[in-house]
């Protein structure tokens, strides 16, 4: 049987030369390359089964290098390594198609297991992935209860179903329980990332296509509605699509008819829809990056899944999850978090919510050599609290809580000499945002 052929790109050649014989070692084949562009390179001439890439390159960055193969290659798994100090670029490369992310240092075990479930050979079909492989904790916080409540009166019904939330709040999740509940599960969930899709490949991937009807179009395709049919179709990042593929896909909802490019016949469609965003649609209508039309046929029922900072009742359950599924991955048996780790868990702010815990956890269990995750088996950088100005060199004023916008707000437009553009840059808002938040808060400048 061929062996499978990973690409890694990373600038340390001895770590490169580790991993790449620790790959090889256990069945793989391994590229190494130390830029961006050689990678690049690589993947125009040669075939391979994934790319695990560093966050930090000499040319380019890893993110650059994830937008380039999901814009040639959206089918392609792209793993990122990252330092743990750029939790929220990792976050972000979620959001743009990377399958996973890992902290350095990088421990060679855990990289070895999100590959063999990458590349295994033999993989269940999405039906049973997301029917007999599902697993939904529930919450004991208020916020939870309220999640369940919404979930028993919306899930029986044909209503299009808008979630919102951060990224690593489990939307995904929420949106398969939805469809497990309803009378359509024994039909197929599909999920489709419209965040890793470019503007070319966004309709032929919703619709399919027709033999010849693009270059590179070599054969038809089935779209992901046709596959969605009868059952779901989960549109996650779905304020990414271009105003073109808005308006197609407004007309496939309307109508219950979809074309595929270059198709001269409908084609009709039984599917219900589920959308998810981490951005703010009624925004985006405002600033007319999304139709509105459209939001109102996505919403006709609308979730928000509140970040883990705010589930503080379900913090140590969640932890307690993410222990047994790492004590069951890597074949460990570790009893506990210590009194210590379990108080930094409940004052950590977890920019990256559940997907971030999850990996801590794991990580935490493969450094663990005894029945108790102390704090050394944790990153460092897990029990330095973000002070303001971290918080604003962070970049990123979604991930606060309201309580915190208006301090950090001032303290941007103070660092900016209350240049309105510059804030906006910073906090990764645009400016209406940011004008809209001045006349919430009272800041008058």
């Amino acid at each position: 049987m061929t062996k499978s052929r990973i690409l890694i790109v990373d600038d340390d050649p001895a770590f490169g030369l580790m991993l790449g014989t620790f790959l090889e070692k256990n069945g793989y084949q391994a590229l190494k390359v130390q830029t961006g562009k050689d990678c690049i390179r690589e993947l125009a001439n040669h075939e391979f089964s994934l790319v695990l890439t560093d966050l930090r390159l000499p040319d380019i960055t890893g993110i650059e290098v994830l937008k380039h193969i999901k814009r040639h290659n959206p089918k392609m798994p792209v793993v990122l390594m990252t330092g743990y100090g750029e939790i929220k670029t990792a976050v972000q490369a979620i959001k743009l198609g990377a399958y996973e992310y890992v902290s350095k240092p990088v421990n060679p075990d855990e990289i070895l297991m999100i590959i063999n479930t990458l590349l295994d050979p033999n993989p269940k079909s999405e039906k049973d992935r997301s029917v007999s492989g599902f697993e939904y904790l529930v919450g004991k916080s208020q916020a939870a209860k309220t999640l369940e409540q919404h979930l028993a009166l919306v899930a029986p019904t044909n209503m299009s179903v808008l979630i919102k939330g951060e990224s690593g709040t489990g939307k995904e999740y929420v949106a398969r329980k939805i469809h497990l509940m309803s009378a359509r599960n024994k039909k197929p969930f599909v999920a489709l990332d419209c965040g890793a899709l470019s503007d070319e490949l966004a309709a032929s991937e919703l619709f399919g296509h027709i033999k010849g009807s693009f270059t590179g179009a070599i054969g038809d395709k089935t779209g992901q509605f046709e596959l969605a049919h009868g059952g779901t179709l989960f549109l996650d990042e779905i304020a990414n699509l271009s105003y073109q593929v808005q308006i197609k896909l407004l007309r496939a909802l309307q109508e219950r008819m979809i074309r595929k490019v270059g198709g001269k016949h409908d084609i009709p469609i039984d599917v219900r829809i589920i959308a998810a965003s981490n951005e703010d649609l009624k925004v985006a209508v405002g600033e007319k990056g999304f139709r509105e039309d459209l939001y109102h046929r996505l919403n006709e029922f609308s979730m928000e899944i509140p970040p883990l900072r705010e589930r503080g009742e379900d913090i140590s359950l969640f932890a307690q999850y993410f222990l047994e599924k790492a004590n069951h991955e890597l074949g460990k048996n570790v009893a506990r978090f210590s009194v210590e780790v379990s108080d930094l868990f409940l004052q950590y702010p977890w920019p990256g919510n559940l997907r971030e815990m999850k990996n801590i956890i794991k990580r935490g269990v493969l450094l663990c050599h005894n029945q108790e995750i102390q704090l050394e088996h944790l990153p460092s950088e897990l029990s330095k609290p973000l002070t303001k100005t971290q918080s604003i060199a962070s970049g990123d004023l979604r991930s606060q809580t309201e309580s915190q916008e208006r301090e950090i707000i001032l303290a941007t437009l103070e660092k900016t000499k209350y240049n309105k553009s510059k804030a906006a840059d910073i906090l990764n808002i645009d400016r209406k945002t940011l004008y809209n938040k001045l006349k919430q808060y009272g800041i008058n400048t």
